[in-house]
């Protein structure tokens, strides 16, 4: 324990400790995306490695916006905060509109702009806007709540204009995508519980989220989501599953809805054991379990790596928890501490729902694993917000000094990342000019007094001293 406090203790902890867990979750993810996808993509195409060249081309892309972001200073990141929540919006915006579109008029696209569900599609480039509101709520609700401060205290300054854009962004994504929505309440509370937000707040945002989602879960039934009109609620069955399984016996006899997919889960988690049956022997894989290689991916981890492997990914996504709240704690910066907070609370937040519903734990809603499950748009996000969440380590206090005691090569910042900026290096406010009535003049002290010890100086009198006194 004594060495483990030791290596904590050093000045760049955070950022190794954040580098190391998401790396070694991306390594996994490819992995498993090979092993998931391997049989699926040998049968259709006659090439085994289809979807891993795919993923791989993502985490490349992925890896180059983590390091685009490592190397914006704060001011950047503020700045692209409006601009970025503007995108997402006009994202959601055509991509809810296609949809009612298709299920209205049976309108299947505007031009070379198709959406399915979830994903948008512009010719052969296709993009879940979900994922891009993720990370311009976490720059726009942290530069909001950032330059609010102390007001925060007073529920007109707390909700404006948080709260509106909040819920817009929650009827835009909820309406489509439950799961989604759920991981952005997440990261709004991460951020509001960084800044400090009274009890009370939390509690009346609770009742109207469970109001707001009990809204949303009857809108199935009006074609909400994958649900169609006059057709059986999806999102109720799910949570009456949840709530009251029925026997796998009877799930499979009756062929009851909302209950294949977690009884398969969970014949994935009995079968791989302890130890797992091995990597790459899943059986369940073999088109027994849908969406094995995206949603449920971890039950395929439980079953070909056991109880050992999903033990590594939970505590690897538990250093990335502790990694970024550590960061949080740590950074001087109002907006770094919330967007830290914010983007913790996001990835580990949606990492709990997946492996809750995949577990039987949760509801099912239907979300992918951050680093692992197969998709490109959700990685390449990621991996921007672990960059945003490495800039920040490195501007620690402790960890800018060590950096600038100790500055790396020339060639190492301009290729990887440069120096961040010293902390408590802040512009001193002007000295008030004369004209400003009570306020007083600033007095410069003397050359000689700056000399001189404390006490009597020499060559001064006392009526001197009394008038001193009287100033």
């Amino acid at each position: 324990m004594a060495a483990l406090r030791g290596l904590l203790a050093r000045p760049l902890a955070s950022y190794y400790l954040l580098l190391s867990s998401a790396g070694l979750l991306l390594l996994i993810g490819l992995t498993m995306v090979f092993s998931a996808t391997s049989v699926r993509d040998f049968a259709q195409d006659g090439d085994a490695s289809a979807s891993l060249t795919k993923q791989t081309i993502f985490a490349v892309i992925g890896i180059v916006a983590f390091w685009a972001c490592q190397r914006l200073p704060v001011r950047t990141f503020r700045a692209l905060a409006r601009p970025a929540l503007g995108l997402a919006v006009v994202l959601l915006l055509i991509l809810n509109l296609l949809v009612a579109l298709e299920a209205l008029f049976r309108v299947t696209s505007i031009g070379p702009l198709e959406a399915r569900l979830l994903w948008l599609y512009l010719g052969p480039i296709s993009v879940q806007p979900v994922e891009v509101a993720k990370f311009a709520l976490v720059l726009w609700g942290a530069h909001v709540l950032a330059r609010k401060g102390a007001a925060l205290g007073w529920w007109k300054e707390l909700a404006t204009p948080l709260f509106p854009v909040v819920g817009l962004l929650f009827v835009l994504v909820g309406y489509n995508d439950l799961g989604s929505m759920l991981c952005l309440l997440a990261l709004v509370v991460g951020m509001l519980w960084a800044a400090g937000v009274r009890l009370q707040v939390f509690a009346a945002l609770t009742a109207v989220g469970l109001a707001g989602v009990g809204l949303l879960v009857a809108a199935a039934s009006l074609g909400a989501g994958s649900g169609a009109r006059d057709a059986s609620n999806y999102r109720l069955t799910r949570l009456t599953s949840f709530l009251d399984p029925p026997d796998p016996k009877t799930c499979f006899q009756e062929q009851l809805e909302g209950c294949y997919q977690l009884v398969q889960a969970r014949y994935a988690v009995q079968h791989g054991g302890w130890f797992g049956v091995g990597l790459g022997k899943s059986t369940l894989k073999w088109n027994w379990l849908p969406e094995a290689h995206n949603d449920f991916i971890f039950a395929i981890i439980a079953e070909e790596l056991g109880v050992v492997g999903c033990t590594v990914v939970l505590v690897l996504f538990a250093v990335l928890a502790y990694s970024g709240l550590r960061i949080a704690r740590r950074v001087e910066d109002p907006f770094r501490r919330l967007a830290a907070a914010g983007a913790t609370a996001w990835l580990v937040g949606q990492a709990v729902i997946n492996i809750g519903g995949v577990t039987g734990l949760l509801p099912l809603t239907g979300v992918p694993l951050p680093f692992i499950s197969d998709g490109g748009s959700a990685l390449v996000v990621t991996l921007a917000a672990v960059g945003m969440l490495a800039s920040f380590a490195r501007a620690e206090p402790d960890a800018a000094r060590a950096l600038h005691a100790r500055p790396p090569a020339r060639w190492v910042r301009l290729v990887w990342a440069p120096l961040p900026p010293l902390p408590g290096r802040r512009r001193r406010p002007a000295s008030p000019g004369a004209d400003r009535g009570s306020v007083p003049r600033s007095r410069t002290r003397r050359e000689d007094d700056q000399a001189a010890a404390r006490g009597a100086r020499s060559g001064r009198t006392r009526v001197g001293a009394g008038n001193e006194r009287r100033r």
